[in-house]
């Protein structure tokens, strides 16, 4: 998953420009992977004196998409379709859920190349779909070339909707993929919110303008909450992402990252 925490779009030509940082390879260096190049790494590095949380919120963030697929694999899910993917590297879906078959979808030629390349480790588990998650047609049917969709399936929006402003309708894109899953199926979902705290909207403002061209949109746990639909919430329901089924409890002096991540996992009855 670039998981949408650094979005550009870059022509084909560019595929291989080692000049050029790249958000997926800089998302990789920022999860300790090694599919990057000295361009990504310097990006990141400053990136992170300008806005120090910024490679924890990302960690966080992969911590909390590999919690929930190991949460809804173990209630029976073996399809998982991630939306906004980026690089699939460094504890994607695929290596969470070794036995479940997975699905990455994103639009960006340079990711479509890297991806599909990496993917041809994991034949018969993993494929690659370029796609646009704002035309949920056109992913599903390329996803159902590899799933089946007519059974359960858990669908990935980690960290990707807050790149797309209200006018692109992404309310619409995930309300078509709630009415298209079976049920039994999952949405997981984790957005950034500022909870109407000026430091933490100055700097959410911030990580925007040096991670994504469009700058994206910050939303509030209710209007979070509507992209669920009327999906009920699986405990602890919309909280902090760091707060969503930790894998320990927090101690006395841990870190606490800002509260801008808000993450949730829903599951559709009929």
């Amino acid at each position: 998953m670039l998981s949408g925490w650094i979005r550009h779009k870059f022509d084909t030509v560019r595929q291989f420009d080692h000049q050029r940082p790249h958000p997926a390879r800089m998302y990789d260096y920022m999860l300790g992977g090694k599919d990057n190049f000295a361009v990504d790494r310097q990006a990141i590095d400053q990136l992170a004196e300008l806005i120090p949380e910024a490679v924890p919120l990302a960690r966080a963030n992969r911590a909390f998409l590999q919690r929930a697929v190991r949460y809804v694999a173990r209630a029976g899910v073996d399809q998982f379709l991630d939306l906004g993917s980026g690089l699939p590297t460094q504890g994607s879906a695929h290596e969470v859920a070794p036995e479940a078959r997975v699905v990455y979808v994103d639009h960006d030629p340079v990711v479509a190349a890297h991806a599909t390349a990496l993917l041809r480790h994991s034949p018969g588990r993993a494929r690659f779909v370029q796609a646009d998650l704002l035309d949920p047609e056109e992913v599903l049917a390329g996803a159902g070339e590899f799933l089946d969709l007519d059974r359960p399936v858990g669908v990935l929006l980690v960290s990707i909707l807050h790149f797309l402003p209200d006018g692109a309708d992404p309310q619409r894109a995930v309300a078509v993929l709630r009415e298209r899953l079976a049920p039994g199926g999952y949405l997981v979902i984790s957005h950034a919110t500022t909870l109407g705290n000026v430091e933490d909207e100055e700097r959410a403002a911030s990580y925007r303008r040096g991670a994504s061209a469009s700058g994206g949109t910050d939303r509030s746990p209710a209007q979070i909450r509507a992209f669920f639909g009327d999906w009920p919430l699986e405990p602890p329901g919309l909280v902090q992402a760091t707060d969503w089924r930790p894998d320990r409890p927090k101690l006395v002096g841990d870190w606490s990252l800002p509260s801008s991540l808000m993450a949730g996992v829903a599951r559709k009855i009929t």
